[in-house]
């Protein structure tokens, strides 16, 4: 049984605390948070607390709060023996002062009040010592069937995608649905090709796939386009897209 504290209250903290809830060799001792109010959702299984300086013994203290909060938390846990991890995906590892330190990374969106199936998470773990990797592979195997050892750099870069791949194609949603609704139009006229576009990933490469009037430089559509955006921003977006990938398949053409 790996006994873990986890430190923070928010979005994250919450997810992991459902997940180890359910794992059977995993037992939340505590929750620690400043959030008094938060703090009481974790009461069901799991002591709480919000004094850092009083944070209970265990094999594994996870880290969940901002990454410019790392540090600090950390400092509370310097003379414990257990492992102290952070969940960040763009934060070096030395970000943690204790000897004992690693990594327990989530790659996922978290969204409140949406259930994720972590089976399938991959969970990126790094440590220093070959015993705290290894603890944090089955700590990680309890949640997850999908563990990996990624060192910080190489988490980084990937995090770096995650935004791209994520962040930056939700965003573009966001710009899609404004789009149609000027026209007093559904966003769900365009899901089926949102769908259809992440399915393509499973079983093509992204560059491959691309289609569309940037992939086949037709300009007659592409200045058609930008005379019906009305926002600066989106003009800039699409002509840097477009420019983007037209040199992408610039070989093809």
């Amino acid at each position: 049984m790996l006994n873990i504290v986890i430190l923070g209250t928010g979005n994250l903290a919450k997810h992991f605390y459902s997940a180890f809830s359910k794992a059977d060799n995993v037992d939340v001792v505590q929750v620690v948070g400043r959030n008094q109010k938060e703090l009481q959702r974790f009461s069901k299984h799991s002591n709480i607390s919000n004094d850092f300086d009083n944070i209970t013994d265990a094999d594994v203290y996870l880290i969940a709060v901002k990454d410019d909060a790392i540090t600090e938390v950390s400092n509370y846990l310097a003379n414990k023996k257990g492992i102290v991890v952070h969940t960040s995906g763009a934060t070096d590892l030395n970000a943690i002062k204790s000897k004992n330190r690693g990594v327990f990374y989530p790659l996922q969106t978290f969204t409140k009040g949406k259930t994720v199936d972590f089976g399938s998470i991959p969970i990126c773990i790094e440590a220093e010592e070959k015993n705290s990797l290894e603890t944090l592979r089955n700590l990680a195997k309890s949640i997850s069937k999908n563990v990996h050892h990624i060192d910080s750099e190489q988490r980084k870069k990937l995090h770096l995608a995650a935004v791209f791949v994520n962040n930056f194609t939700n965003y573009l949603y966001s710009v899609g649905e404004e789009l149609c609704l000027e026209e007093g139009l559904s966003f769900d006229l365009l899901k089926p090709l949102i769908l259809e576009t992440a399915e393509k990933v499973w079983t093509m490469s992204p560059k491959e796939a691309q289609t569309g009037p940037a992939r086949r430089n037709d300009i007659k559509s592409m200045e058609s386009h930008l005379k019906l955006l009305n926002k600066k921003e989106h003009i800039t977006l699409y002509k840097l897209l477009s420019q983007a990938i037209k040199q992408d398949h610039e070989e093809e053409l």
